[in-house]
C-alpha cells in the first residue's frame, strides 16, 4: 500500500532527474566535456536523492531535521533553475522545456504530500475497525429512523382515530341541540297560545313560571283512611285469636283483605309479615 501511494513521487522524481542531468550534460557539453558535464548532472541528481533518502528515514523513525529538508529543496531549486536557465536559452524550444522546468518542485511537493499521508496512515486493522464503528452508527441510525417513522405513523392513526370519534360526537352533541331547540320552541309557542298556555299552567311551574299548579295524581278506585299505628304490640298467640276471631266474624268467613282492613280499623297494630303468617296459622 505505501509503496502504491509513493508510486507517483518516485516516477515524478525519476523523471525530473533524468531532465536534470540530459539538461546538464546539454547544456554544459558545448563549453566542456561531457563527461565533466556528465559529472555536474550526476551530482544534482545525487544530491537530491541523498537527502531525499535522508528524510525518508528519519520519517520512518518519526523524525524531522529542518537542515535536511532545506538541503533537499535547495537541490530541487538548483535543478528547477537549470531547467529554466536551458529553457531561456535554447533556440526554438523555450516553451517545451519551459513546461517541464516545474517537474522538480512538483516532485518534492509529492513527497511532502506522501509524507502527510504516512503521518496519519492507519494499520489494516485500525481501518476495520473504523469502519465497523461507522456501520453499527450507520444501523443504529437507521433503525432509529425506522422507529421514529412507524411511531409518527402510530401516532397519526391514532389522531386520526380520535379525530373522527370527536366529529362524530360534536355531530351527535349539533343534532340533540337542534332537537332541543325545536322541543323547547314547539313548547314555547304552545305556552304562549291562549287555550294550551292555561292548559299547560296545570302541568308544571317550569312552563309557566310563577304560577302553582292545581293538578293531583288520578285516583284509580275507592281509598280508606287507615288510622295511625299507636296500639300495643299483640303477641303470637293474642294475634292469631283476634285474626281467627275477626275472620270468623261472618259467614262465611272472611278473606285476609277483608280480615286486614277490619284488623286494622279496629285499631290493632301489627306488621304486615306477622299478620299475614297469623292468617296462615289459623286458616
Amino acid at each position: 500500500m505505501r509503496a502504491k501511494s509513493a508510486a507517483p513521487a518516485i516516477a515524478m522524481t525519476a523523471v525530473s532527474m533524468v531532465l536534470t542531468l540530459a539538461v546538464v550534460v546539454m547544456w554544459l557539453g558545448a563549453s566542456m566535456p561531457w563527461l565533466i558535464a556528465l559529472v555536474v548532472g550526476l551530482g544534482i541528481d545525487g544530491g537530491w536523492l541523498a537527502t531525499l533518502a535522508y528524510e525518508r528515514r528519519l520519517a520512518a523513525q518519526g523524525d524531522h531535521s529542518t537542515p535536511v529538508t532545506v538541503v533537499g529543496w535547495g537541490f530541487g531549486l538548483v535543478a528547477t533553475g537549470v531547467l529554466v536557465a536551458h529553457a531561456v536559452t535554447a533556440d526554438g524550444s523555450a516553451g517545451a522545456w519551459l513546461a517541464v522546468a516545474w517537474l522538480p518542485m512538483a516532485a518534492k511537493a509529492l513527497w511532502l504530500v506522501h509524507s502527510l499521508w504516512e503521518r496519519t496512515a492507519l494499520t489494516g486493522s485500525a481501518l476495520e475497525a473504523i469502519q465497523g464503528i461507522q456501520q453499527e452508527a450507520r444501523d443504529e441510525a437507521a433503525v432509529a429512523r425506522a422507529r421514529l417513522r412507524s411511531e409518527a405513523g402510530t401516532e397519526e392513526t391514532r389522531l386520526g382515530a380520535v379525530t373522527q370519534a370527536g366529529a362524530r360526537v360534536a355531530r351527535v352533541q349539533a343534532q340533540t341541540a337542534t332537537t332541543l331547540a325545536r322541543a323547547w320552541s314547539t313548547l314555547e309557542s304552545t305556552r304562549a297560545g291562549k287555550d294550551t298556555g292555561r292548559a299547560l299552567t296545570s302541568v308544571t311551574t317550569r312552563v309557566t313560571p310563577g304560577v302553582t299548579p292545581a293538578w293531583e295524581l288520578p285516583v284509580w278506585g275507592p281509598t280508606q283512611a287507615v288510622p295511625a299505628l299507636d296500639a300495643p304490640a299483640l303477641s303470637d298467640d293474642a294475634l292469631d285469636l283476634l285474626v281467627d276471631d275477626i275472620r270468623h266474624s261472618e259467614t262465611p268467613a272472611l278473606s285476609y283483605r277483608e280480615m286486614s282492613a277490619r284488623f286494622r280499623a279496629a285499631g290493632h297494630a301489627a306488621s304486615e309479615v306477622r299478620l299475614r303468617a297469623a292468617w296462615k296459622r289459623v286458616a
